[in-house]
């Protein structure tokens, strides 16, 4: 087993915190954001169900937003998995195809609303639908990357 370490961020790499002058490797600022991922293997079998998948913290740039079919869907008819949030299930990404094995990435509208999280924590929510409910076999993987608290002077609302 390997052992985890858990700290509040934001992460900074670099050496150069402020800028005070021209020279790059001198004194020009070099720091940057640890890109952070949290996601979750779901099993999209029978009923239509929702699930978590991930809690950003406030203030974090959202930089992409995955579903990958890793196992087809056998229901009856159609089988889609979505992720958004609890309001909007579609906020991220339109309803990915769990007929085919295949990538699914967040959708061009999404794009502002990933810009900023805003005040607060969300909560980001993946939501299968099964149009007949009798499929037995089904997974897919989820992940979300992003920027923790990288003070953006962007706000967005997530609707």
């Amino acid at each position: 087993l390997m052992g985890k370490t858990t700290f509040s961020g934001p992460v900074l790499a670099g050496g150069i915190n402020e800028t005070t002058g021209s020279t790059l490797g001198a004194n020009v600022k070099n720091t940057g954001h640890v890109t952070m991922v949290q996601g979750k293997d779901v099993a999209v079998t029978g009923a239509t169900a929702n699930t978590n998948i991930a809690v950003i913290p406030a203030n974090s740039q959202i930089l992409f937003v995955h579903v990958d079919v890793t196992e087809v869907s056998n229901d009856t008819n159609a089988a889609t998995f979505s992720v958004g949030t609890t309001s909007n299930a579609t906020a991220f990404t339109a309803a990915a195809n769990l007929k085919a094995l295949g990538r699914t990435s967040q959708s061009a509208a999404a794009l502002g609303l990933m810009a900023n999280v805003g005040a607060s924590d969300i909560k980001v929510v993946g939501v299968f639908t099964g149009t007949d409910g009798d499929g037995n076999t089904g997974a897919v993987t989820t992940s979300v990357t992003y920027a923790q608290d990288n003070s953006l002077q962007r706000s967005f609302t997530i609707a």
